[in-house]
């Protein structure tokens, strides 16, 4: 008995002197970002734990798999509160996860930081004082994109994105701020496939039917492979410029190779070409624990781990009250630079990178490269306030 109550109390006095992160993803469904996501989180994980912890405490991850559906999801996120008594919530990457774990915040009341979905509901008219969010958001990658679709002086575009709400979502956006920017704009054809499941030879030719000048598309992985595919056999692309989120990302660009398209305007990661102090320190911290190079995963995992560090220094505790205030207004740096969490959305700042595709020794690269500050895409408090529900701001 005695044995027993000892090794109880030990066990206690172990937990408290550890800060658990919950961490749930798409892992099945979305190996090729999540992988490199994972390695980010961890190499978070190590260089915190080798400088002394948080407060004094040891950092672990628990991690977990969502299935890619919203009610595991949820179920997942009970049993890291409920059963492994986590401290904070982090990750999901489909948005309508990002959504359900969103809601499932904020009945819980407990803090969630969302690493990687984009949908711009997440802080704006699904938005709570529970959830936060790193990765720039639909709205804010689409903004980075629009001058240089304005620039293309086309007038008939055709759209091409996964039927599910961060498609969706870009869609609309895209739509909506090209047409203030270029009110002569035509949107002539709008291809909404199912994700994963896109039958590429049909949404080229109903492109091609509608007579598009210029195209704007938001498929990724393999759907992304299937569209340039067909469009290539076709000689679709040969006379119409495209604008394309996440394609300069190496998740989905490396395994384009010989076939990237070049001269696709697109947001990435071009960690070949990134002159920073604080992007050096990251990359050759990653490539010597991995021996690899960084996918834009690998940033996002590093960045979420590294702010709720951050945040939770700052608070002093884990407490969800706590966090809600360190987070409001953190700044932190990032390997991307300084960013920081937006009090009027909880909306970090992180930005993205525009260039254009090219190729280079039979692998796609992104040329012409621009860093966009997230704070430059971002609309104006005031703006915000008529998005958010009021009680997201108490």
């Amino acid at each position: 008995m005695a044995l027993t109550l000892g090794a109880a109390v030990s066990t206690a006095a172990a937990a408290e002197d550890v800060i658990k992160i919950g961490e749930l993803n798409s892992y099945k469904a979305q190996p090729a970002f999540l992988g490199p996501y994972k390695n980010g989180m961890e190499l978070a994980i190590e260089q915190i734990n080798e400088s002394g912890g948080l407060n004094g405490k040891k950092v672990e991850l628990v991690i977990k798999d969502d299935n890619a559906t919203t009610g595991d999801a949820v179920r997942v996120a009970e049993e890291l509160i409920s059963r492994d008594q986590v401290d904070v919530l982090t990750g999901t990457f489909l948005s309508h996860i990002g959504l359900a774990v969103t809601d499932f915040a904020k009945q819980k009341e407990t803090f969630f930081l969302a690493a990687e979905p984009l949908t711009d509901k997440i802080v704006w008219e699904n938005g709570n004082r529970y959830t936060f969010r790193l990765r720039p958001s639909t709205y804010m990658q689409v903004a980075a994109l629009i001058p240089e679709a304005v620039k293309m002086n086309k007038k008939r575009w055709g759209l091409v994105y996964p039927n599910y709400e961060y498609g969706q979502s870009a869609a609309a956006t895209f739509k909506k701020l090209l047409k203030e920017a270029q009110p002569d704009v035509e949107f002539v054809a709008e291809q909404a496939a199912p994700l994963g499941k896109v039958d590429a030879g049909s949404v080229v030719q109903a492109l091609s039917d509608a007579n598009v000048e210029a195209v704007f598309n938001v498929l990724f992985a393999a759907d992304l492979a299937k569209f340039v595919r067909a469009g290539s056999q076709r000689n679709f692309f040969d006379d119409k410029p495209v604008v394309s989120l996440l394609t300069g990302e190496p998740e989905y660009l490396d395994p384009l190779g010989s076939e990237t398209p070049e001269g696709w305007v697109v947001t990435g990661y071009p960690w070949y070409a990134i002159d920073t102090p604080e992007h050096k320190a990251f990359l050759d911290a990653y490539q010597a624990k991995f021996d690899d190079y960084p996918r834009l995963g690998s940033v996002v995992g590093y960045s979420a781990i590294m702010s709720l560090a951050e945040g939770i220094k700052k608070a002093g505790s884990t407490e969800t009250e706590d966090m809600i205030k360190a987070f409001r207004g953190l700044e932190l740096m990032s390997p991307f630079g300084s960013i920081e969490y937006r009090v009027a959305d909880h909306q970090s700042t992180m930005g993205a990178y525009v260039g254009k595709l090219a190729k280079k020794d039979g692998k796609g690269i992104m040329t012409d490269i621009v860093y966009v500050d997230g704070k430059d895409v971002l609309p104006p408090a005031a703006e915000v306030k008529k998005l958010r529900p009021a009680s997201a701001s108490e």
